[in-house]
């Protein structure tokens, strides 16, 4: 679907959150997104604004859209050491968007046990509010997630 392009004040809510990334946007109606680029010349998309294609060289013609919200793990590790306030164990997972597009994000809802956790688990994506991955420092951020597709949890 195609959208205009926003700015990073466009991702401020009525609440005084805003989006994490450049790319996460939250609307008026409080529901977040994550922006992406596709080529109208080859229909390449890409996470986040672009103004050039990657693939085929296309200088104008990317469109702004919003990523799909559903995806494949296509890769993963999980982290025991991080920064200080990081909570660990988590897993850092790189998703392949069924829309087109790949994006990195934390995997949540799951245990991370290596043995649970096939590659192509099929997840969608979800917002929450950053400080549950980064404690109290993420508080006013608005942060995407991967849960298993099969998650009830909205």
């Amino acid at each position: 679907m195609k959208m205009d392009t926003y700015s990073v004040m466009d991702s401020i809510d009525a609440r005084g959150r805003q989006g994490a990334t450049l790319y996460t946007h939250i609307g008026d109606d409080g529901s977040a997104w994550l922006e992406g680029s596709r080529c109208a010349a080859c229909g390449t998309v890409y996470t986040g604004a672009r103004t050039s294609c990657g693939r085929c060289f296309a200088r104008d013609g990317l469109e702004s859209i919003r990523l799909g919200a559903t995806g494949k793990l296509y890769n993963y590790t999980v982290v025991y050491r991080s920064y200080p306030h990081i909570k660990v164990p988590f897993v850092a997972a790189i998703v392949d968007l069924d829309e087109g597009g790949t994006i990195k994000g934390n995997l949540v809802g799951i245990d991370p046990d290596p043995a649970r956790i096939p590659f192509g688990l099929p997840v969608r994506v979800i917002f929450r509010g950053a400080e549950e991955a980064i404690g109290e420092q993420g508080e006013g951020f608005v942060a995407h997630f991967f849960v298993p597709a099969s998650e009830g949890e909205a």
